[in-house]
């Protein structure tokens, strides 16, 4: 398993790709460019949900990332059924995602939880969308450490 054209999959999934896994898979794309190994990976973002499909990132999360200058380029989608074989790390943002991956016959080894790479590993990371600018922050400094070990794990 791994990336249809050779180069390590990396999907991040959170509820509706508008908050926590656009923003994951930002600060991946930086963290791999910074590395010099964006060349070796696939790297993409999904929700459990489609109601946001098509849409940008929510405002804070642009915002957010505007602030520590890292582009968002993605636009939400949900989880398609080929991304739990196209991909080779599903990581998810929260166990509820794991839960939902796992009903949907993602293989169970294929799945992290992204705060497993944290100083103070948890399962869950905070869903920003319901509160104001500081979740957003606080958001961004978890996922920073969090993707740079991710990154150091797979060998970026």
């Amino acid at each position: 398993m791994g990336s249809v054209d050779g180069r390590v999959g990396v999907l991040f999934v959170c509820t509706g790709n508008i908050c926590r896994s656009p923003a994951a898979e930002a600060i991946f794309l930086r963290e791999l460019e910074r590395r010099g190994s964006a060349d070796r990976f696939r790297v993409d973002s999904a929700g459990t949900g489609g109601w946001h499909a098509g849409e940008r990132a929510d405002p804070r999360t642009l915002d957010e990332a505007a602030r520590r200058g890292i582009p968002v380029p993605s636009r939400a989608r949900q989880v398609r059924a080929s991304d739990l074989t196209e991909f080779s790390w599903i990581v998810c943002m929260d166990a509820s995602h794991r839960s939902a991956l796992l009903a949907d016959g993602a293989p169970p080894e294929h799945l992290v939880l992204v705060l497993h790479h944290h100083d103070q590993p948890r399962d869950d990371l905070e869903d920003p969308y319901d509160g104001g600018r500081e979740g957003f922050t606080r958001m961004f400094d978890d996922l920073e450490i969090a993707v740079r070990r991710l990154a150091d794990r797979l060998g970026a």
